[in-house]
């Protein structure tokens, strides 16, 4: 078992993803750079590397059981145990809210929140064997709902994304629900997990209309990733503090 911290970052291979990789790597760490496209995944981390940095590329496709195993055994055989994984792997299609159906919906669930439940089930039993786990979810301003409910306001007007924004509600959720059953279990109780914002960024999701960059989107997750054991767990944060649900 190797003795450096070994992160997981999901969607790594650009954006925010690629940028937590970068932040954490800075930070000393191990990091797998996740990615549904190995030969992406390969490019980024080429680029890290070659800035002296210890990342390596991992393929998983968050929405395919098969794939999500076979890196879960990957990161089994060559590290025995996984310290941090920060599920960063999303999708957004936009439809306009009145014309979505439940079949519509189904692609960006099975990513976001089926796939996110997918990467901690088959990542869980090498947190466990973490002396200090920590899980990151990364979640969206666009699910809180004292944005969405205020009138007027960019998320409430928001209707385009409709679906990317009901998926992330459900990752704050579950994340909570994952907060107090591994506190309620002595084996998992040193696994601390927190939903983050990284804010409106621009990236492709959003065809690069956001007002912050990657670097100061991939701040949030890299805090959470790295706290210490007097922390909080189960909360919704953006990188300046708490966040209103």
């Amino acid at each position: 078992m190797s003795a450096e911290t070994i992160a997981l970052v999901t969607g790594a291979n650009k954006g925010v993803g690629l940028a937590t990789a970068r932040q954490l790597a800075e930070r000393g760490l191990t990091v797998l750079l996740g990615a549904r496209d190995l030969e992406k995944g390969t490019s980024a981390a080429k680029e890290l590397a070659s800035a002296g940095l210890t990342v390596r590329p991992l393929r998983i496709d968050i929405a395919d059981d098969a794939s999500v195993n076979a890196a879960a055994a990957v990161v089994e055989q060559d590290y025995g145990r996984l310290d941090v994984l920060v599920n960063n792997a999303g999708m957004l299609i936009r439809k306009p809210a009145v014309e979505v159906t439940a079949d519509d919906m189904r692609p960006e669930f099975e990513t976001n929140v089926f796939g996110l439940v997918r990467v901690i089930h088959a990542m869980l039993p090498l947190l466990r064997r973490s002396r200090s786990a920590r899980i990151v979810n990364v979640a969206s301003d666009s699910a809180m709902f004292a944005k969405t409910t205020e009138q007027g306001s960019m998320f409430a007007r928001s209707h385009e994304s409709f679906v990317y924004s009901a998926s992330k509600a459900a990752v704050n959720l579950l994340t909570v629900k994952y907060a107090n059953a591994f506190l309620d279990d002595p084996e998992l109780a040193h696994i601390k997990i927190n939903a983050v914002t990284p804010g409106y960024v621009a990236t492709d999701l959003n065809n690069f209309n956001g007002v912050r960059t990657t670097e100061e989107g991939a701040r949030a997750s890299v805090h959470w990733a790295t706290v210490g054991e007097d922390a909080e767990t189960g909360g919704f944060f953006d990188d300046e503090g708490r966040v209103a649900w």
